[in-house]
């Protein structure tokens, strides 16, 4: 029984070190999405001390994405990806046994030991995703935001009326900004659920088995059927 105590111990505290390192990488992810949607602002820039420069010409457009492009792919990638999609497993799992013990007999469920042990697992992950949830979210609205892009847009033609001049130069860094707003409509990923990458696999999972299984518990609770 020590032994038995030791080692899941062990696995316990191992589980929980690898999702506090993938929340301090959500937190950084965060912290380059906030100060990269800084760059473009005069007074957030000077207040962070953060370069700025306006989205003006065509070569400040290429540093612009350059950049954003960059932020996204710095630090660890799959590995923490991997560690999301575990946690999202388990938790899965979790929630089908559970639905699965209600469904056999909800009178009983709570006075079985280790079904209040799944109910704490489960707990606690769901608390641990829904902050991954809440910082992915947080940094995609920022990389995602193309309200700096209308605003530069909106600025270009403001000084294509002081500048006839150069109507047609800045005729040409509006169509980039254009063409850019449209990029980043396409860049984002249809399997992701609040900022968390989900694998095609485990969306279609979460669609058909937790559903299915929650309707059931539902219809069992309530006494009539429920498709959900």
């Amino acid at each position: 029984s020590a032994i038995n105590f030791l080692e899941r111990l062990c696995l316990t505290w191992m589980f929980f070190f690898m999702m506090c390192v993938a929340e301090r990488t959500y937190k950084q992810r965060f912290l380059f999405a906030k100060l990269f949607s800084h760059i473009t602002s005069a007074r957030k820039a000077r207040k962070y001390e953060i370069p700025h420069f306006r989205l003006k010409k065509v070569e400040n457009i290429k540093i612009w994405l350059s950049l954003r492009s960059y932020l996204k792919r710095r630090g660890p990638q799959r590995s923490v990806d991997v560690v999301v999609s575990s946690v999202f497993l388990l938790a899965l799992s979790l929630a089908f046994i559970c639905c699965a013990q209600v469904l056999k007999g909800h009178k009983t469920f709570l006075s079985a030991a280790y079904n209040w042990e799944f109910l704490m697992w489960e707990a606690a992950l769901l608390l641990f995703l829904l902050r991954l949830a809440s910082l992915g979210s947080e940094t995609n609205k920022k990389y995602s935001n193309i309200s700096i892009l209308l605003t530069e847009q909106i600025n270009l033609y403001l000084k294509m009326e002081k500048k006839p001049n150069k109507k047609e130069q800045l005729s040409l860094v509006n169509n980039v900004l254009k063409l850019s707003t449209k990029l980043l409509k396409e860049l984002d990923s249809p399997f992701r659920l609040y900022g968390l990458t989900m694998n095609p696999l485990i969306y279609n999972i979460t669609r058909v088995v937790i559903l299915s299984a929650v309707s059931g518990v539902i219809s069992d609770l309530l006494g009539f059927n429920i498709r959900v």
